[in-house]
């Protein structure tokens, strides 16, 4: 069938973009309403305030995107960006433990917020049908039938003309972000609150970029240490484009890092990464550092609600919204936009029950990656069920197992990198290697741990 109709998204950020690219397919005409102006270069914005931050691109995200933008992967490397290998040339501490490197297929990208926005926005804004309306805020539905479906919604230009004006459509998907008004507004309809999860982590982190030089972090290009109970410090260095690394620090539970240049090498010296701290103690900064707050990963369970509108559905960081560390965010919003488009295009009714029940299955996984992780730490509040318990003390177990086996450290890699289910990393001949723990290195092994390249 021809594309017919026309579908509003609210947001033109990653998750609105990813959605448009959804609907196109279906849908003669697809409007993109933001309340920013957007810019015609990478650049951050008001409504992005996280763009400032760093931001890798995980493996499934990457192979969702080359789905969705065939060629994308060689363009955003022409303007810039920079492969890594995930497993090859990253420095991995997992509670303290270095894990052992490996040459790998898992890649990521490293780059700017912006810059993957601006690359994604422009191959949206070209595709038959879309029409991209900056500047402008929206503020409410438009409903018939007492509000059993939503046709259009009202909007407010930004500008000097402040005339509200009203655009009809035969979807309305938010994808405004965690400031999304749809709850108001489906409670002004008269629709029950979705039953709504909240895991409180106070994240705060600091990023700024550095030069990138020959021979820093080792010849690697990226460093990461988590946080762990008793160590609620993390760092992370990443490529950017224009020859940078980013450096993000963070804490949790309310462990702030400084944004002075003495206090930040010396908060990157208490890591387990020595890298990190010898990047910020030579490198020459190419930034100033941005702090920002993040008070608690937020699921809104749509797809438990009995009633719901037609016309209507919320998408991405508006339906979940997780932990920023872990990198989840725009590579759930992809595979998202894999469902909207599939179900799309089987047709049929009832667009929001089929849509909302199949991204909980795709959000239970990263939920339980992010939140199982989170809850390690005794001050979280938050239900503790057996299994969180025992799968956090496998993992931990299995990190110790990875300085020496590499294998279970690719394991753990394709699991937070959303490629594989977590179950496999319960596979009988993994258990066993990582019950027993880590094996002596072989002799080849340890030299090139002493005098790494």
């Amino acid at each position: 069938m021809s594309p017919a109709g026309r579908a509003v998204v609210i947001g033109a950020s990653m998750g609105g973009l990813l959605a448009a690219r959804a609907l196109t397919d279906a849908y003669a005409e697809v409007i993109l309403l933001d309340r920013d102006d957007l810019p015609a270069t990478p650049t951050s914005r008001r409504g992005v305030p996280q763009g400032r931050q760093l931001h890798v691109l995980l493996d499934r995200g990457r192979q969702v995107l080359a789905d969705l933008f065939p060629g994308i992967g060689e363009e955003l490397t022409a303007r810039g960006a920079c492969p890594v290998d995930l497993h090859g040339e990253v420095h991995w501490y997992n509670d303290g433990h270095r894990m052992r490197r490996a040459p790998s297929d898992l890649v990521a990208y490293g780059m700017s917020r912006p810059l993957l926005e601006q690359v994604v926005r422009e191959r949206v804004a070209v595709l038959p049908g879309v029409r991209v309306l900056s500047g402008h805020t929206v503020t409410g539905l438009l409903t018939e039938g007492d509000g059993a479906r939503v046709t259009g919604v009202r909007a407010v230009p930004t500008g000097a003309d402040r005339t509200e004006t009203t655009i009809d459509a035969d979807l309305v998907v938010d994808a405004a972000g965690r400031g999304s008004r749809s709850p108001v507004w489906l409670a002004e309809l008269g629709y029950p609150a979705a039953p709504e999860e909240r895991v409180g982590i106070d994240v705060t982190y600091v990023t700024r970029t550095y030069r990138r030089e020959p021979g820093q972090l080792e010849g690697l290009l990226g460093a990461l240490v988590n946080a762990m109970p008793g160590r609620p410090r993390a760092g992370i260095v990443a490529p950017h484009e224009d020859g940078r690394f980013a450096v993000v620090l963070s804490g949790v539970l309310g462990e702030q890092p400084p944004t002075d240049d003495e206090g930040m090498a010396a908060f990157a010296d208490s890591l387990s990464a020595p890298q990190i701290g010898e990047l910020l103690r030579t490198a020459l900064p190419a930034s100033e550092p941005v702090r920002m707050g993040y008070p608690a990963s937020v699921r809104r369970r749509y797809e438990r609600l009995r009633r719901l509108p037609e016309g209507h559905l919320v998408f991405a960081d508006a339906l979940c919204s997780f932990n920023p560390i872990y990198g989840q965010g725009i590579t759930v919003a992809a595979l998202e936009a894999l469902l909207l488009r599939r179900l799309l295009a089987e047709g049929g009714d009832r667009l929001a029950r089929r849509f909302y029940r199949g991204a909980a299955r795709l959000i239970d996984g990263p939920w339980q990656i992010s939140v199982g992780t989170d809850l390690r730490f005794p001050e979280v509040a938050g239900r503790r069920t057996l299994k969180v318990r025992l799968v956090n003390a496998y993992v931990a177990r299995l990190h110790a197992a990875a300085t020496t086996d590499a294998d279970l450290g690719a394991a753990f890699l394709r699991v937070i990198n959303l490629v594989d289910p977590p179950t496999r990393l319960l596979s009988p001949g993994r258990v066993l290697r990582v019950l027993r723990g880590p094996r002596p290195a072989p002799a080849s092994v340890r030299q090139v741990q002493r005098h790494p390249a």
